[in-house]
């Protein structure tokens, strides 16, 4: 029998410790969240996804009564920027959460079928993309999807 240990790093940092850049798309992931549509979760969420040339696509969570046709906000924003910039690669995605007017005290993390769009673009393009999960007690940030999807299924595996 082999074991595998997996370690995550994930850097927790303060709103105001991050670069300005970072900062522009925390709010811009905030701002997004009055773009969700959630009137049976009532769970508003926001990304914003800065491309290689510093433009940013937001996008939202979208809910629909026949559950679960919606869509999360990660690949909301992935799928519009890929769609509408094909040739542009993601670098950073920030997320943001909140339930009513306040944003939520600990940052959510992508679903499982997020993290697996994340790590498809990350592939698409061979860039790492850095993720910003906000949260009012801190922003946690990941270098890439590897610490949050470890083992990772990708195209490769296919061939």
């Amino acid at each position: 029998m082999k074991e595998y240990k997996l370690e995550a790093v994930v850097h927790v940092y303060e709103l105001a410790e991050l670069s300005e850049e970072d900062k522009q798309l925390v709010e811009a992931a905030k701002q997004a969240t009055k773009g969700s549509y959630a009137p049976y979760s009532k769970f508003l969420v926001g990304a914003a996804a800065r491309l290689e040339s510093g433009s940013i696509v937001l996008g939202a969570n979208q809910e629909n009564a026949a559950y679960p046709s919606g869509l999360c906000a990660e690949r909301t924003a992935l799928f519009a920027a890929g769609a509408q910039h094909p040739d542009q690669p993601v670098v950073a995605l920030a997320i943001a959460a909140r339930k009513g007017r306040s944003f939520l005290a600990k940052p959510i993390s992508p679903c499982g079928a997020c993290r697996q769009v994340i790590s498809g673009v990350e592939e698409r393009y061979g860039v790492p993309i850095r993720i910003l999960l906000y949260g009012t007690e801190g922003v946690l940030v990941s270098e890439g999807i590897k610490p949050l999807l470890p083992l990772s299924f990708v195209d490769e595996d296919m061939r």
